[in-house]
């Protein structure tokens, strides 16, 4: 049995998704119109194939009931999908969330465990710092009475039917404790990858989709304007155009392999390209702000990546420096983030510094002429070095990750599996 507490968008079509599953959902909502709204079989909003569906399982699977406490006393898993609107600070206001899992927890009466779900868009952080805090005021006990996990939506208005019963993926935020294999036997059905994550990254990534599309948006938008600016160009058909590119879908290089976090940008084109067409724009009298943020940006991780480097490494020890050429399968070093990572560290006195690269050694001695020691190999630099950082992600330094077992590792290309307290499961269950 389930219990979906909110229907407006999300809320609905969840509810009306585990019906056609089969399941037996009771739906409550605190606005008392749009509940009989949704009892005379009308949808409060338009979004396809609702109707038809709330006329198909109301009465059936739909149950909707007049009390949050009837809807948890009568089920086992509660989905809370009230609204978390933006506060006049830009925080997310999480008032009515809370009162809804406030009113839920007087019904848990101490029998068989409950699972509250936040469906709910909330902040990173918001179901560890507030929601669980919570349950414990309650005097309730987490894995005991009653479990928690996050379980983002990724529904897209218009198309809120098709994403939530055929899902591209499914994503379960737990602390760990028990209780997640009847949300995952929920979610079987559905036929798509369960990802089960901690509650931060389960909100995070949330909140990563959104702002990537949002940044495209923008992106698009502040190109368009750039575009004007010059003057002569075919907007619509250079974006069109653009959309071919191969990497879109996946051959020779995925996109994806672009939106993933590293150590900056660099090479000869992206640094170039991105800074003449900046200059291009403002000698046309148009400010890309984005852009520049973008080139700026790119700077920034630069200093943050050093800035983490000194605060492990002590200045007498050996830093080993994994990764010369700004990407893996190259020898190319211009701009390359190791350059600069490199530079500030010597700058802060850190005067032992060993590098190892597959290719680019020769390039980049050549090229900066920095006072540092060149290992011939992996395994030289990892014994010589007892802090050793990742800048280019080669497969070679995946393949033989097992020598850096007893180093302090700075991974700044993310490609080596996440210590086990760091996860609790980078699990996909399919």
């Amino acid at each position: 049995m389930i219990a979906v507490a909110g229907l407006g968008f999300v809320g609905l079509t969840t509810a009306l998704g585990f019906c056609e599953k089969g399941l037996r959902v009771f739906a409550y909502d605190i606005d008392a119109k749009k509940t009989d709204l949704i009892r005379r079989k009308k949808v409060p909003f338009h979004e396809p194939h609702l109707r038809e569906k709330l006329a198909e399982h109301l009465g059936g699977n739909l149950a909707v009931v007049d009390s949050l406490t009837e809807a948890v006393k009568a089920s086992r898993v509660i989905f809370f999908c009230v609204g978390t609107p933006c506060g006049p600070d830009g925080n997310a206001d999480l008032s009515a969330l809370q009162n809804a899992v406030g009113e839920a927890l007087k019904a848990v009466d101490g029998g068989e465990l409950k699972i509250l779900v936040i469906k709910s868009t909330v902040p990173p952080g918001v179901t560890k710092e507030v929601i669980a805090p919570l349950i414990a005021a309650g005097g309730l006990v987490l894995g005991h009475d009653v479990a928690l996990a996050n379980n983002p939506e990724f529904l897209r208005e218009g198309y809120a039917w098709e994403d939530f019963v055929s899902p591209d993926r499914i994503v379960i935020g737990t602390d760990g404790a028990a209780g997640m294999e009847l949300l995952e036997e929920i979610y079987h059905s559905f036929n798509a990858p369960i990802f089960r994550v901690s509650w931060n990254t389960a909100e995070f990534i949330k909140y990563l989709s959104n702002t990537l599309l949002a940044t495209l948006i923008s992106y698009s938008n502040e190109m368009s304007c750039i575009a004007r600016a010059i003057g002569g160009i075919e907007i619509g058909q250079a974006f069109r155009i653009l959309h071919t590119d191969k990497r879109w879908s996946g051959s020779p290089a995925k996109m994806t392999s672009y939106v993933y976090p590293g150590c900056g940008f660099g090479g000869y084109c992206l640094p170039k390209d991105t800074l003449a067409l900046c200059a291009r724009a403002e000698a046309k009298g148009y400010s890309p702000g984005l852009i520049r943020q973008v080139l700026q940006a790119n700077e920034r991780i630069k200093d943050r990546v050093t800035e983490q480097i000194l605060q492990t490494a002590a200045r007498d020890e050996t830093v080993g420096i994994l990764g010369l050429a700004f990407k893996p399968n190259s020898d190319d070093v211009r701009d390359s983030p190791s350059r600069a990572v490199i530079a500030g560290l010597l700058e802060a006195g850190h005067a032992n510094i060993t590098a190892y690269d597959p290719l680019a050694m020769n390039n980049f001695h050549q090229a900066y002429a920095l006072p540092i020691e060149y290992a011939g190999s992996m395994e030289a630099l990892v014994q010589a070095a007892s802090v050793v950082v990742i800048l280019t992600a080669w497969d070679e330094f995946v393949v033989k990750r097992k020598l850096l077992a007893d180093r302090r590792v700075l991974d700044f290309r993310y490609i080596l599996p996440e210590p086990a307290s760091d996860k609790v499961g980078l699990t996909q269950c399919n």
